[in-house]
């Protein structure tokens, strides 16, 4: 069990005193220090409701034991390691996690603001100085630690929770210099008796969309399940689950882009029933008031919130969530499909153990930077699956 060290006092996880410490430190925001390795690694606290949560710092997972539930695998392991110190920048007084993104935040008259040349809306960026719109919400759904599963939890992730630990998450990172947080729209769960008040709070969080009298029209980033995407009088309403009647409009030349380039994620989805479709967009509200977007990136996810990418993936995926093991998914951000990553890693073993899935028709090259990826790592173990020479190998016991 771990213990957590509050200024001059040391708790246990799950001591009946430490909610009272840990609401102390809340208020005086001091950081508890993780005990799994000495002299203990800064922690941060965080509030839902009533209850206090000790959480991670960004980017700080590398410096817990492997057994610790706040380790995280080593960055050069997925496609984080080619952001770091590049388009991510961690301020290690403050612990914010600062952003460099490669799309924009502003609008002036009919065209992005800092749009890259030769750019399309729907892509994703090979420049590991900034991060893509899916560079992103890799980076947001791993720092929320929605990546991390154990069969335990099965029943006990929904949208309420996936929403609360997205929004914490920002409030540690920063774009532009400003939080993260204040730009984000993540939508609350919708329930019909509260309607106004839920309307109410979107209204205000969506304020600054809004066009102003003069000058460029800052623009939101939605992060939201995919309900459907149907055509409407000009252009398509990308419709979002928990916000009835009140679709995002798409252009027709944006929508053909993303299914260009996000057909495989499109056709998991419908694939599979029990999946889900996360989106994330950058938006701004037309005098009418009417959601524009003008970037989109899409990620399919299992019905327990893991990312995945290819139905052997998926199979991955499935049988990792019927462990009582704890497992950290591997994501890609802004690599090319063509770069291995660890699919996932399995870390509270003698030795943590990263999982590979090496697609069927792989060139040497695949095969050469997989090689050189699990020598440069020799204190964690490895398990392959060649999916073009058969099924699914036994997992690690």
């Amino acid at each position: 069990m771990r213990g957590f060290r509050i200024g001059s006092e040391v708790y246990e996880e799950g001591a009946p005193d430490l909610q009272a410490a840990l609401a102390n430190a809340y208020a005086r925001r001091e950081r508890p220090l993780c005990l799994c390795r000495e002299p203990g690694c800064p922690m941060y606290v965080a509030r839902i409701g009533d209850l206090f949560l000790i959480k991670r710092m960004p980017l700080s997972g590398g410096g817990h034991e492997s057994s610790c539930d706040s380790y995280e695998p080593p960055y050069e392991l997925s496609g984080l390691g080619a952001l770091m110190g590049s388009a991510i920048q961690l301020d290690q007084q403050s612990g914010m996690a600062a952003l460099k993104l490669d799309f924009s935040l502003s609008k002036t008259g009919g065209r992005a603001a800092s749009m890259p040349a030769g750019q399309n809306s729907a892509s994703v960026t090979g420049d590991p100085r900034r991060m893509s719109l899916r560079g992103l919400l890799h980076f947001l759904w791993h720092e929320a630690e929605l990546t991390v599963w154990t069969s335990r939890w099965a029943g006990k992730r929904h949208w309420w929770n996936v929403r609360w630990h997205l929004l914490e998450a920002a409030g540690q990172m920063t774009v532009r210099g400003g939080p993260l947080a204040d730009i984000l729209f993540v939508p609350e769960p919708f329930r019909a008796e509260n309607r106004q008040a839920i309307e109410q709070r979107r209204n205000t969080v969506l304020a600054p969309a809004l066009p102003p009298k003069s000058g460029p029209r800052q623009l939101l980033v939605l992060v939201g399940e995919v309900k459907e995407i149907v055509p409407a009088r000009s252009g398509q309403k990308l419709v979002i689950r928990h916000l009835p009647r009140f679709p995002f409009i798409i252009d027709d030349a944006l929508h053909r882009r993303l299914q260009a380039h996000f057909e495989r994620e499109l056709s998991l989805w419908e694939a599979d029933s029990r999946s889900n479709l996360i989106a994330i967009a950058t938006f701004g509200l037309n005098p009418a008031g009417l959601a524009i977007v003008e970037e989109i990136a899409l990620m399919v996810v299992s019905e327990n919130w893991i990312p995945y990418e290819t139905v052997p993936e998926k199979r991955l995926v499935d049988a990792l969530a019927r462990l009582r093991d704890k497992s950290v998914k591997g994501l890609r951000y802004d690599l090319q499909p063509d770069q291995p990553i660890a699919n996932a890693l399995l870390p509270n073993r003698q030795e943590p153990i990263a999982l590979f899935v090496v697609p069927a028709g792989t060139d040497g090259m695949f095969e050469a930077s997989l090689e050189e990826m699990v020598a440069a790592r020799p204190d964690i173990g490895s398990w392959v699956w060649r999916v073009g020479d058969g099924d699914m190998p036994p997992l690690p016991v």
